[in-house]
């Protein structure tokens, strides 16, 4: 029995579910029903629930108001400013797992929250991962989800035993373009860290230096994944290309590997 069923639904408009629905409704959140069920079930009492149900009215995206968001089947823990894991980012993590054995070294670079990471490493049991950011917040998020994060700029931030080790480099850098953060939607564009989202003037400033860097960090075979919009993919292949690896697109994900 929750707090509102002991409490009774009719004590408050605020405990009705019906009555909550409406009120995120009226605020432009589209899974309403969802997500006044799930504020119900995780406010721990009324006040709570009152606050919670404030700060989503007010925008801030709802798994940084219960504090978590449901990734690849697991929980993982989200702070205020650091980037929401995207439910598209699953495909990272299914290309990412595949040939992966017990003891291989991945990374998670602009891990945000870590969920990259944390679902290879739930898929993948045995791996070794590491994962690396340079927003303070998002680190701190991350070592609630993972075991090894690192704070620092990319590759800077790792142990430098791993260098030519690694047998995946995952990476969900920012890659929407300095201009077009105006025109993203307000949960993001105000309410996690730029630095989670500005990929420069043409979106892959970030994704570069993450690619430039690779090889020198992969084992023989390693590969390094990111992810792109689809008319950005071509130019992170012909990166991949570049950089002496061996590109291959699929979808919004694109892989270099090393030979």
């Amino acid at each position: 029995m929750t707090w509102v069923d002991t409490l009774g639904m009719g004590a408050s408009s605020a405990m009705d579910p019906d009555a909550l629905a409406a009120t995120l409704r009226a605020a432009g959140c589209v899974f309403a029903e969802e997500e006044a069920a799930l504020l119900l079930r995780e406010a721990p009492d009324r006040a709570a629930l009152d606050a919670m149900v404030a700060r989503r009215v007010a925008g801030e995206p709802l798994e940084q108001v219960v504090g978590f968001a449901e990734f690849c089947g697991l929980r993982i823990a989200v702070e205020p400013g650091v980037f929401v894991p995207r439910q598209r980012s699953a495909a990272l993590v299914r290309r990412a797992a595949r040939g992966l054995r017990a003891g291989d070294v991945v990374v998670d670079l602009c891990c945000g929250t870590g969920a990259l990471g944390a679902a290879v490493a739930a898929a993948v049991p045995g791996v070794e991962v590491h994962a690396a950011d340079v927003d303070p917040a998002a680190v701190a998020c991350a070592r609630r989800n993972l075991p090894r994060v690192h704070h620092g700029d990319l590759y800077d931030a790792l142990p430098r035993d791993l260098r030519g080790r690694v047998a995946v480099v995952v990476a969900n850098a920012p890659y929407v373009p300095t201009g077009a953060i105006a025109t993203m939607p307000p949960e993001a564009r105000d309410h996690e860290h730029r630095v989670a989202l500005d990929g420069g003037t043409d979106g892959l400033d970030v994704q570069r230096r993450v690619i430039a860097g690779a090889r020198d960090w992969l084992a023989p075979g390693g590969r390094v994944l990111v992810e792109s919009s689809e008319r950005q993919a071509p130019v992170s292949a012909a990166l991949m290309a570049a950089a002496g690896l061996t590109p291959d697109i699929d979808g919004q994900v694109v892989t270099g590997t090393r030979s």
